[in-house]
């Protein structure tokens, strides 16, 4: 059993076929790209049927999904932008969805597990950074936008270097979205996995050892598929949570 061949199929990406190349950079179908795409689409489709679900056992998907939505709307969104929440909900109500199908779709056997790609993370985190100074410009203009990075009262002499340092603690915030997704849910694919190699490293002192770990290794592994599920939630709300609470800084800098 080839650990590192099977983590690279699940984790990495690989291009299909490349679309364009200018300036040294090339946009290709990839296999991310693809499941990125099956899940947004599978994604409007649950949700449209939720939305106009009026009986049977689609009221229950549709009562799952009003709950969640009323719960980022009125503990996340409204708390933090206060009247200007319905401007920013759709985006925060897309952004938590996409990031619970994307983990989920990557806890299916032999599916791609895009959020446990560092790159996808930081394609999510780069939107974030983009959001944060949109809603900042949008709300104050661009240079009072900029002037409310650094605080008022300072020194002249101090503003040049206070106003570096903190675009860079607006770029590691941003950076640290990316990894923490990408760690929790990578983390998660590598400890199942391990636990199943167990049967396999075993079956090197012979089959009949191999036999009598995998109860256990194939208990372990799924326990932290269980816990998975749960990650997979908690993630999705920590990155809305926090994705919110930087925005929030931009839009209410005082």
């Amino acid at each position: 059993m080839n650990f590192e061949e099977i983590l690279a199929h699940h984790l990495l990406d690989h291009t299909y076929f490349p679309l364009f190349t200018r300036w040294g950079f090339t946009l290709a179908v990839s296999k991310l790209s693809v499941t990125m795409w099956v899940v947004a689409v599978l994604l409007v489709i649950i949700l449209s049927a939720a939305a106009r679900a009026r009986s049977g056992s689609g009221l229950l998907l549709r009562a799952a999904v009003e709950e969640i939505a009323l719960f980022i709307r009125d503990k996340i969104v409204v708390p933090v932008f206060g009247h200007a929440a319905e401007a920013y909900l759709p985006y925060f109500l897309t952004l938590f969805f996409f990031i619970l199908g994307c983990n989920l779709w990557g806890l299916l056997p032999g599916a791609a597990a895009v959020t446990g790609n560092v790159w996808a993370t930081a394609g999510l985190a780069l939107c974030t950074f983009v959001l944060i100074n949109a809603a900042g410009i949008r709300e104050y203009g661009l240079f009072s936008h900029l002037a409310h990075l650094v605080p008022g009262g300072l020194p002249k002499v101090l503003v040049p270097l206070i106003f570096v340092i903190e675009i860079l603690g607006l770029c590691a915030k941003c950076v640290a979205l990316c990894i923490r997704l990408f760690a929790n849910i990578f983390s998660g694919h590598i400890v199942s996995l391990a636990f199943l190699c167990m049967i396999f490293v075993f079956a090197q002192f012979g089959r009949t050892v191999g036999l009598a770990v995998s109860p256990a290794a194939i208990g372990l592994a799924l326990f932290v598929g269980a816990l998975d599920l749960l990650v997979a939630l908690i993630q999705a709300y920590i990155f809305t949570l926090l994705t919110a609470v930087f925005v929030g800084m931009a839009v209410h800098p005082h």
